[in-house]
């Protein structure tokens, strides 16, 4: 059921509408759903322990309120995807999936060989999650209406409080980010909420896929835009400089009704970054 499925996404993602056609998302400006129901994704789905910092004798290090202090050394390393569907609609799906995700180095047999005769890599993904070793990609969809209380979610893991410089991904789509062609790229989904504070107290921000627009996309002419966003990006989606993280996840909650080209309910990424470090890779969390 599950190749039937992954069949049938990337069939649409490939035949959505004609290439070349680059149209700009009707929905680029304002996120699918209030912000109210975005912040109760972020409280409803509970965070991950991150492994904890042990002091000389091994005993766990904790903090004033007696929590657990997460080891600092220990760097963002793991993307998690779980879904958000309290009503069990059924009707959502965040998984990491073998051979889906942007290759780099991927083996190739040319026909009729039926062993390698050679290795292709994506000119978008040139450097990616050395740790990849089956091509993974993370699927993100959500099925029917945007309205559905449900989300794909996403966990990035080991990123508590580092300052965040750099986000991104890869993302497989057609041209530029507002392309009818491939993911579903729109300012709401797929997007980072981004929890932090300052030393002014606590913030919480999103940023979307095109909203603010990524300060570079690296497209390729085989489906891939790699997308960056840095300072002045995070600054556009309200993360000041001088943030401490709480929490990233990165959210998918727009269905098959929202407007825009590339209408479609779904995403592929890969390697996730953090501060230039990539995750490309990761268990499959699909009950």
């Amino acid at each position: 059921m599950k190749k039937k499925f992954l069949f049938a996404v990337l069939s649409a993602l490939a035949i959505s509408l004609p290439l070349g056609i680059a149209t700009a998302s009707a929905d680029s400006g304002a996120l699918a759903l209030p912000m109210a129901f975005n912040q109760a994704i972020a409280n409803a789905i509970p965070a991950p322990a991150d492994s904890p910092l042990l002091d000389a004798n091994g005993n766990v290090v904790t903090d004033a309120s007696g929590a657990p202090v997460s080891d600092p050394k220990e760097p963002f390393h793991s993307v998690k995807p779980q879904e958000y569907d309290p009503a069990h609609t059924d009707l959502v799906q965040g998984a990491w999936l073998n051979a889906i995700g942007c290759p780099s180095g991927a083996s190739v047999a040319t026909y009729p060989a039926t062993s390698p005769t050679a290795t292709f890599t994506d000119s978008s993904c040139a450097i990616g999650d050395p740790r990849d070793r089956h091509n993974e990609g993370l699927l993100l969809a959500k099925t029917g209406p945007t309205s559905n209380n449900a989300s794909a979610v996403a966990e990035l893991k080991k990123v508590k409080g580092i300052t965040l410089t750099e986000l991104g991904w890869d993302i497989r789509k057609q041209g530029v980010s507002a392309n009818a062609v491939g993911s579903h790229c729109g300012a709401g989904a797929p997007r980072f909420n981004i929890s932090f504070h300052t030393t002014t107290g606590p913030g919480f921000a999103f940023l979307g896929c095109n909203s603010p627009p990524a300060e570079t996309q690296t497209p390729s002419l085989t489906g891939w835009i790699r997308m960056r966003w840095g300072a002045a990006g995070l600054l556009a989606a309200g993360v000041p400089a001088n943030n401490v993280v709480d929490r990233i996840t990165i959210v998918f909650d727009e269905g098959q009704d929202t407007g825009g080209p590339d209408q479609f309910g779904a995403a592929v990424l890969d390697n996730i970054d953090v501060n230039a470090t990539l995750v490309g890779h990761g268990a499959c969390d699909c009950d």
